[in-house]
């Protein structure tokens, strides 16, 4: 999650998370690399002053790239701009030395109430990455109460899901559901509040709604499916997460693509084991530090996992096997 687009190549108000053992994991940063989750551009930033020849800036937000125009010129050539989804990456480039893929919404997006993603400011309850297509408000007025209950359930692991979808069903008869804080404040109604150190009752909720709007997680599988492609040998995939279901599927995904599936049956015969497609050297994933903790409380739940891409041919792996939630009539 970066900050705001810095106005200058030199000097960021603030940096994406994790972004010193991320560094750190894929040194020597060479070649072609591929920033799946462009945002304010922090980890484009840091991969080219770190050695990048190119980076391939890739982003659904058309704000994000009106917002780098300001220091972007600085690169030159070395920086390439292209609007689009990060699971498309292998129609944009091949033979990448490099993907970093950030996940989640960046703190650029979270702050302009306007883009309707926070609960803490008053907005549209828009939530579109691009911009473009169903928003939550579409979602939340239009959707079945079952539909709605499903999405908080299976997007957000939100256990109070059927009440509170009845209380938007109950709410949205009386008058549409329009805004952020009026969504908030129905969810609110429906939970205990929140003790001192606790998150807010609505976060679970519209992590849901966001992650069904922008239609993430087929996008981190289809991505993740895409960088394997688009790698070529000895090309490192770096992920952050920022919650435990895209991180079980960042992590299942490299298991199973660095043979550490195992069989599921010690009895039944042994089969001959397909050649892996990623290396994974560090099986436990990376969190952050007491320091950034310190510097950026919204670190708290992030983790790093990194992988080298073999030289195996690219395949196929069916999405529930990486445990991704799915929504019947999604």
């Amino acid at each position: 999650m970066a900050a705001a687009a810095p106005t200058s190549p030199s000097a960021a108000p603030h940096i994406p998370v994790l972004l010193r053992p991320l560094l750190a994991a894929i040194a020597p940063v060479e070649g072609i690399w591929l920033d799946g989750t462009f945002g304010a551009g922090g980890y484009t930033r840091a991969l080219l002053d770190a050695g990048a020849e190119r980076v391939i800036a890739v982003d659904r937000d058309p704000l994000a790239f009106e917002m780098a125009a300001e220091w972007a010129g600085a690169y030159g050539d070395r920086i390439v701009m292209q609007q689009g989804v990060f699971s498309k990456m292998d129609e944009y480039a091949t033979d990448l030395d490099g993907v970093v893929l950030d996940l989640g919404v960046s703190s650029m997006q979270l702050d302009l109430a306007e883009r309707g993603f926070s609960f803490m400011k008053d907005g549209p309850l828009d939530m579109r990455m691009s911009q473009e297509g169903p928003s939550a408000a579409d979602i939340v007025n239009e959707a079945e109460e079952e539909m709605i209950a499903n999405i908080l359930f299976q997007f957000g692991e939100e256990r109070a899901s059927r009440r509170i979808a009845k209380a938007i069903i109950r709410a949205r008869d009386e008058a549409p559901i329009q805004t952020t804080l009026q969504l908030a404040h129905i969810i609110e109604g429906c939970l205990p509040r929140a003790k001192p150190g606790q998150s807010h009752p609505a976060t679970r909720s519209f992590q849901a709604l966001r992650i069904a709007v922008n239609n993430e997680y087929d996008e981190l599988f289809q991505g993740l499916m895409a960088a394997e492609r688009a790698l070529k040998p000895g090309g490192k995939l770096a992920v952050v997460t920022f919650h435990s279901v895209e991180d079980r599927m960042v992590k299942r995904f490299l298991t199973a693509r660095s043979g550490g599936g195992g069989n599921p049956n010690r009895f039944a015969p042994e089969t001959t084991r397909e050649a892996s497609q990623f290396k994974v050297e560090k099986r436990k994933a990376i969190g952050p530090d007491a320091q950034e903790l310190a510097d950026n409380p919204r670190s708290r739940s992030a983790k790093l996992r990194v992988a080298i891409r073999t030289d195996a041919p690219s395949g196929e792996i069916d999405a529930k096997s990486i445990g991704m939630p799915m929504v019947k009539g999604r």
